[in-house]
């Protein structure tokens, strides 16, 4: 993965655009800022922008991706915001000085209790660009061996094994709600599973 320079959209420095900025909360994971923001017309206006360290999240795949329809490790796991359960992939907030790959490979132990052979970069997306700087680094977790899972207190979860064709038909009949799970899988539905 290439390093983006500050100011680059990629880095998601928006500070960089900010003469002003004054932090309004700092929590466990996300801190609030209010920033004065030049805007590329040379105006300038005031936004809150939620901070977010980033993130990795993991499509774990128990077949090779040659396999006809090979089998993926969802979770079914209780999200307290959503008001209830969502099915998504393995994922997790990057710890300080962790690199993405890094933090791929600890939530696929952690929630899974799989270890990968092969942990391969799709792509990286902002969730909430209108008010966030939260990225998520994608990545196919693949040649899988399993152990014992490392749940946080506060993490409810169950492991579905699911045939990727399934998966994809819960995406389209709208079970599948997680923006970052939908776009992992359809990622790898079209430019892997398709090779």
């Amino acid at each position: 993965m290439s390093p983006s320079a500050p100011g680059d959209p990629r880095s998601g420095d928006s500070h960089a655009h900010a003469t002003d900025v004054r932090r309004i909360y700092s929590g466990r994971v996300i801190t609030l800022d209010e920033e004065v923001a030049r805007f590329p017309d040379g105006t300038t206006g005031t936004l809150a922008i939620v901070r977010h360290p980033g993130a990795s999240a993991v499509v774990p795949l128990l077949d090779d991706v040659s396999a006809a329809d090979p089998t993926v490790l969802l979770l079914k796991q209780h999200r307290h915001a959503a008001g209830g359960a969502l099915f998504e992939i393995p994922a997790g907030v990057i710890d300080k000085g962790e690199q993405p790959d890094a933090c791929a490979r600890r939530e696929l132990l952690e929630e899974t209790g799989c270890t990968a052979e092969r942990i391969e970069h799709l792509t990286t997306v902002f969730t909430t660009p209108g008010f966030s700087d939260e990225q998520i680094h994608l990545f196919l977790a693949t040649g899988l061996r399993p152990g014992n899972t490392k749940h946080e207190s506060d993490e409810f979860i169950e492991l579905r094994p699911t045939p990727f064709s399934e998966a994809l038909e819960r995406i389209r009949t709208g079970e599948i709600r997680d923006a970052k799970s939908i776009v992992a899988l359809l990622y790898v539905a079209g430019y892997r599973l398709s090779r």
